[in-house]
């Protein structure tokens, strides 16, 4: 039945054991249904016709890829097309072998190329698995819609359904099958010459312990920032008898620097009895962290033989009816119980106590927090010129280098206010008047410095490192957005459904409210930041960009300027284009994108159906603002693993016969 544009916008809800999907349907005479496009997220706009901490990126896929092949519609259909067990457990037995050494590869990638080139091959491997079990995932639905038996048909009847010999298709399935686990089995064999270990992760390189002091004079734009805590660390009238207050901000935006200026400031040292400063970093222990306290307000170290309780307990008396000031720097402590547990001897300071926390997880803050958390922002990009003006020339004049300067304030934007980027570059470039230097720096991405010269990788990987392995997957696939983009909430999470990025933990979940959750996590670890358009809008800092270009090992990427050529020397799975001809023959996409609003606007029907018809393994598809495109091809329905299609600002008004379902 034909709709007219002015017809309100409907929208249908389908479920089914992987997917929950949302149809838009347009105010435009289309009057369609799906058949191979089943599971597909289509959009048009009214105005158209005009687990785990610290777990491997790895693992997320290979899980998905276990469950497709535990699955009984997948399991079923394989024994009806006659395919023994033995090499479904064969693939079954190879991926556990890989999955159990994927921290370990994880982390030594960063020092041994051969581990990052094994990991790039057992993902690519691991990518077309899932491509060929997806589409298997597919037929098995479709093939029980056909035989009619509806949703509650038996394992024995889609067996006795599909008894007829291997056809043309079949054996080509299971060749594929054979050739991918041919290819683990090979990067099984390697796993020994590679020395990666089981069930072993090599934790990044520790943050150095932090202390209170601090060079002032190195310190720039903060004291708006420093005379907002001062004010919340001498204010007595608070109703809680000891006050925690959280200092949140993202690695390298300067907490503990914020921490160490009110630290040391005349009118905080006037109004506590004593204080003491602890970095509590990764491991939050109970007993260290009450010891170090401990020694600090008791100015002795004679604690090492005793237990728990003696520790807290003398704490407690030492801090009786006292007003204090302590800092724990760098916390990452998430568990409420192990605070709860550690707090009870603070409890007995006097009115006006205070404990002041640094954290770059909002998370945290909540936890400990009896105050609102104060956020740390970046610095404005003149702070930052001073601070690396200062390290760059160690107080020396700029005005005799003007070349040097015009190159500074280049290298100082790159930073995007954050002081650990500054202090960083200018301390590369301490001294030096050489001009090639400055512009080999500016010119280089900071992933690409050595570990001794930048603290920037370590800093900003060690938040990476604390996410569970499905958020480092929906993570890293942000790589596809160009820098400075601004992105919705609920966009990205429609595009995390259709790449099958979410795990459902309970079947009366919806999937949009399981991706809220990762995203709400993401933003809570300063991954993502609210944009200055509204709240529905986020934004990445350019270096946590980098840092997910860095993780996703190209498969993601931009290519704003047309230029294929990248393209062609890598596997890219997902892609944002300015141009549909830049594609060329990255056969591997899962995901296309245009980089801006506009992108598509003069692609034709010819460049984009042959963009179709190269691409056969997308989950994402967007069109939006091909204002030239009138028709999709037929072999749109040809795309078995399409899950979302963007049809927004296009001249479409109907979609192929090939797009429509059977009546079952």
């Amino acid at each position: 039945m034909r709709q007219t544009k002015k017809e309100r916008l409907h929208s249908l809800t389908c479920n089914d054991k992987t997917n929950q999907v949302e149809y838009w349907f347009s105010p435009s005479p289309l009057g369609f249904c799906f058949q191979s496009l089943s599971a597909v997220q289509i959009h048009f706009e009214e105005n158209m016709a005009a687990s785990l901490v610290g777990g491997a990126l790895l693992s997320a896929t290979l899980q998905v890829v276990f469950d497709r092949l535990a699955s009984p519609e997948v399991v079923d259909y394989l024994r009806g097309k006659r395919l023994n067990d033995e090499l479904i457990n064969n693939l079954k037995t190879v991926l556990s072998a890989v999955n159990a050494v994927l921290d370990d590869a994880e982390e030594k990638q960063i020092t041994n190329p051969n581990v990052k080139q094994w990991l790039d091959e057992l993902e690519d491997a691991s990518l077309d698995a899932d491509d060929l079990l997806d589409e298997i995932a597919t037929d098995a639905l479709q093939s029980k819609l056909e035989a009619g038996s509806g949703t509650s048909n038996t394992s024995k009847s889609i067996i006795n359904f599909f008894s007829n010999s291997l056809n043309i298709y079949d054996r080509k399935m299971k060749n594929k099958l054979e050739e991918i686990l041919k290819r683990l089995k090979f990067l099984e064999e390697r796993i020994y010459v590679l020395g990666l270990i089981k069930g072993v992760g090599e934790k990044p390189l520790p943050r150095p312990p932090t202390t209170s002091l601090i060079e002032e004079d190195e310190v720039y734009g903060r004291d708006g920032d420093k005379e907002a805590i001062i004010k919340l660390l001498i204010d007595d009238g608070r109703s809680t008898k000891v006050s925690v207050i959280p200092i949140v901000g993202m690695g390298g935006v300067g907490k503990t620097t914020l921490a160490q200026l009110v630290y040391n400031h005349d009118q905080v040292k006037e109004h506590f009895g004593f204080k003491a400063w602890i970095c509590v970093s990764e491991e939050f222990d109970i007993y260290k962290v009450t010891k170090t306290i401990l020694c600090a307000v008791t100015k002795s170290h004679s604690y090492d033989n005793i237990d728990l309780d003696s520790l807290q307990n003398k704490l407690k008396e030492v801090l009786m009816g006292q007003k204090y000031l302590i800092v724990l720097d760098d916390v990452w402590n998430e568990n409420y119980v192990n605070w709860e547990n550690m707090s009870r001897p603070f409890k007995h300071g006097a009115q006006g106590s205070k404990i002041l926390v640094t954290t770059r997880n909002e998370s945290v803050a909540k936890i400990m927090q009896t105050v609102p958390a104060y956020y740390l922002v970046h610095l404005k990009d003149e702070d930052c010129w001073q601070l690396f003006a200062k390290l760059a020339f160690h107080n020396e004049d700029f005005a005799a280098h003007p070349a040097l300067e015009i190159i500074g304030r280049k290298i100082v934007k790159k930073c995007k206010g954050l002081p650990l980027a500054v202090k960083t570059l200018g301390g590369l470039l301490r001294s030096t008047v050489n001009v090639e230097e400055w512009e080999k720096i500016l010119a280089s991405e900071i992933w690409h410095l050595s570990g001794n010269e930048s603290n920037i990788l370590p800093a900003l990987r060690l938040s990476y490192h604390h996410l569970p392995s499905h958020l480092k997957r929906c993570f890293a696939f942000c790589a596809i957005f160009p820098e400075d983009h601004i992105f919705r909430k609920h966009d990205l999470v429609l595009l995390w459904m259709a790449e099958n990025f979410l795990q459902q933990s309970t079947r009366n979940k919806r999937m949009e409210d399981v991706g809220d959750e990762y995203f709400n996590e993401l933003v809570s670890r300063s991954f993502f930041q609210r944009s200055n358009r509204g709240e529905e809008y986020f934004v990445m800092h350019d270096l946590i960009h980098d840092l997910a270009r860095h993780v996703s090992r190209n498969n993601c990427l931009t290519l704003a300027d047309g230029n294929s050529e990248e393209v062609l020397m890598v596997k890219v799975r997902h892609l944002a284009i300015a141009r549909f001809d830049s594609i060329s023959e990255a056969a591997c996409l899962r995901t296309l994108l245009p980089t801006h609003r506009f992108s598509f606007d003069y692609s034709s029907d010819e460049v984009v159906n042959h963009a179709i018809l190269k691409s056969r393994c997308l989950r994402v598809l967007s069109l939006y603002g091909c204002r030239k495109l009138k028709r999709l091809p037929e072999s749109i329905g040809e795309q078995r693993h399409l899950r979302h299609l963007d049809l927004s600002m296009t001249s479409i008004e109907r979609l192929p016969e090939s797009t429509r379902c059977q009546d079952i």
